[in-house]
């Protein structure tokens, strides 16, 4: 039956993907929701259980359903050296961007720093820690997981757009989701950017219209480190409460609700990094040697 699910379009093998996820998910969480009584345990608990199954679940759909036992590394998840420096390097990227964000907006007195305490070195190493687990968390599961699922039917554009689409809506409907939206195609040209020519994911999208066949597959070490390098770089500054805004602030540029994703500052240094990793793609594409 599952060997089936890869002739019906994307919509329905995501669904299908997801309330199986969801159907195992459940009898084995409940339990945890009745005999601890701690919100953070089980949280934590629940959420970790949750996208270990995921990942099998991954493992087992490649298997049964597109006879690619590979998977995971068709999204773009590997543990090699490259990868390692890739993630390194946009763990740099994102946090240095939200420094330089914060920088300018102190520049202009839309905000005050606070004294440094060493009570910011372990909220750094807690935030470290938090983003790294967000960053490769949410990565896989829309960069590689959702975006790959929908590449198999659609042109690029159509995915990326769906992708960034999905990834906004699911943190809400709130004034930063036109920044959301933008930080999800970030995150797509980030993966983009690691792909190499030679390097095909090998699915087949001929049947609905759009030939992907040999589309590059793309690594996640840049995006899931850029993720997770913009919320170690926020939480660190709002944790550890490094800054004060001023109150002649305007709110539109700084963020609604102090979010700087919801401000017009946000946005254009958001679109500066789009932008960036677009140009660094395409610079890569037309530097490497054509066979």
């Amino acid at each position: 039956m599952l060997t089936q699910l890869v002739r019906y379009p994307a919509p329905i093998r995501i669904a299908a993907f997801l309330l199986t996820l969801v159907l195992v998910w459940v009898p084995i969480a409940a339990p945890i929701y009745w005999l601890i009584n701690d919100t953070n345990t089980v949280s934590i608990l629940t959420l970790l259980l949750l996208y270990a199954e995921f990942i099998l679940l991954v493992r087992l759909w490649g298997r049964w359903v597109y006879r690619q036992p590979g998977l995971l590394w068709l999204y773009g998840l590997e543990f090699s050296r490259r990868m390692g420096l890739e993630l390194l390097a946009g763990l740099g990227i994102g946090s240095s961007s939200v420094a330089v964000l914060f920088i300018t907006q102190s520049a202009f007195g839309w905000v005050m720093w606070q004294p440094f305490s060493i009570v910011v070195l372990r909220v750094a190493l807690e935030g470290l820690l938090v983003a790294l687990g967000i960053g490769f968390a949410e990565e896989l599961f829309f960069r590689g997981w959702l975006l790959d699922e929908l590449q198999r039917d659609y042109r690029l554009s159509i995915a990326l757009v769906v992708d960034a689409t999905v990834f906004a809506l699911v943190h809400g409907l709130k004034p930063q989701f036109p920044a959301l939206f933008l930080m999800a195609v970030t995150l797509i040209l980030a993966k983009r950017s690691c792909a190499d020519s030679n390097d095909a994911a090998g699915f087949d999208g001929q049947r609905w219209g759009h030939p992907i066949l040999n589309t590059p597959r793309g690594r996640l070490g840049l995006p899931m480190g850029l993720h997770a390098g913009l919320v170690w770089g926020y939480y660190v500054v709002n944790v550890g409460q490094l800054i004060k805004y001023a109150p002649q602030a305007p709110e539109w540029l700084i963020g609604f609700d102090r979010n700087p994703l919801a401000g017009a500052i946000g946005f254009l240094f958001l679109t500066a990094l789009a932008i960036g990793l677009w140009r660094y793609g395409r610079r890569l594409q037309v530097s490497e040697p054509r066979s």
